[in-house]
């Protein structure tokens, strides 16, 4: 498990180890990297096979689904089913902390990313390291809390690598941005059915969600 020390606010200054961190993705490796919320363990959402070492490393049941981050409103188009109004709305809470349940379209991704589900849950990340990932990747990236399930997610260094560092299944990589600003996980805003729904309030309570998308 590699760590490599970054500067989240100057990418020219960490460019090498954020070029490590795509190239290790797009071998089909793991990495822990920073969000805009809590510190995430990534992987190329297309590959199967690094799918499934995400759910071994976090211990995760199968059954449960787990969220992407994208690039852009392109790709959400290319794995999601939604029409103007949502992509109205979507344009208004992204890039940010908010993850959008939509209508999944089937035979994209690997069964593990949605659990057999008709919804995928996705994020445009409004934090610069999360983002360029997703952009130099080009792929959707699976962004999970770096934890091992059923233990809290965290902000703090020492406790992400803690988690892993004597286990079998461990990251390959982790981009140390040190302790990230106290945050709630991401707000999750399911729009699957048309209708807003919260499902998790987390960074954005829902009074400021509902006024940002005129609810």
């Amino acid at each position: 498990m590699k760590i490599l020390k970054i500067n989240p606010e100057n990418l020219r200054e960490s460019r090498k180890a954020i070029e490590e961190a795509v190239s290790v993705i797009k071998r089909g490796g793991i990495v822990v990297f920073p969000t805009d919320t809590v510190y995430g363990l990534g992987a190329d959402a297309t590959d199967e096979n690094a799918v499934k070492k995400i759910f071994k490393i976090k211990k995760r049941p199968e059954d449960k689904p787990v969220p992407l981050i994208i690039s852009d409103l392109e790709i959400a188009k290319k794995l999601s089913y939604f029409d103007k109004r949502i992509e109205k709305i979507l344009l208004s809470i992204w890039p940010g902390p908010i993850t959008v349940l939509l209508q999944a379209k089937g035979g994209i991704l690997p069964y593990l990313i949605t659990a057999g589900r008709q919804t995928i849950g996705l994020r445009i990340p409004d934090y610069k390291v999360a983002h360029f990932l997703a952009v130099k990747c080009g792929v959707p990236l699976v962004a999970t809390s770096a934890n091992i399930s059923g233990k809290p997610s965290s902000n703090k260094i020492f406790e992400v690598i803690a988690q892993f560092e004597k286990k079998s299944y461990k990251p390959d990589l982790i981009l140390d941005a040190g302790d990230l600003k106290h945050s709630e996980p991401s707000t999750v805003l399911d729009l699957s059915k048309g209708k807003p729904i919260i499902s998790r309030v987390g960074l954005v309570n829902k009074k400021k969600l509902f006024d940002i998308i005129g609810v």
